[in-house]
């Protein structure tokens, strides 16, 4: 399974820089126009994105996550302060599978939900909820992408692992 979620994390940042890449194309008001998606704008929506790793990584690192209150917060109102913090994200993410022992993967993670009831939860479906939040959330942002002006780029993991055959995971 390790294998498979640093396959995740680095398929992950891939697909963030894409997203990020061609989403800093827009003006800052067409990153906040309001579109049609559970998060009502492109920054909205990628926001999110980072509040729910945020909140996840400080679980999973037993640090918390000061400063988040909300699922909707918005934690940078402008675009180049939110990639620069989407990029420090992904490597944390990274960093944290890369690290992260084999056995622990098997374990359960004892947490509080953000209305402070406890919880506990396999940590490798957490992992899995952790990629498969992000890829459902960018998928939205990347329909807002759609009706503007810039072609939102092919975020496939096909396409990642044609890049990256190393990752394909063959032995």
């Amino acid at each position: 399974m390790k294998a498979h979620f640093q396959r995740m994390a680095a398929y992950n940042r891939w697909a963030n820089a894409r997203l990020y890449d061609a989403a800093g194309r827009l003006s800052p008001a067409a990153l906040s126009e309001t579109r049609s998606g559970f998060f009502p704008s492109i920054l909205k929506t990628l926001n999110h994105i980072l509040v729910a790793d945020t909140v996840w990584m400080g679980r999973l690192e037993g640090t918390g996550h000061p400063g988040v209150t909300a699922l909707d917060q918005v934690l940078h109102a402008d675009f180049p302060p939110l990639k620069a913090a989407r990029t420090a994200m992904d490597e944390r993410i990274i960093a944290f599978v890369d690290e992260l022992a084999p056995a622990r993967v098997q374990e359960d993670l004892v947490y509080r939900t953000m209305g402070g009831e406890p919880a506990r939860t396999p940590l490798e479906q957490v992992l899995a909820h952790v990629f498969n939040h992000q890829t459902h959330h960018r998928g939205q942002a990347h329909a807002m992408l759609s009706s503007t002006e810039i072609a939102p780029p092919p975020l496939d993991l096909i396409y990642f692992l044609r890049d990256h055959p190393e990752m394909a995971g063959r032995r």
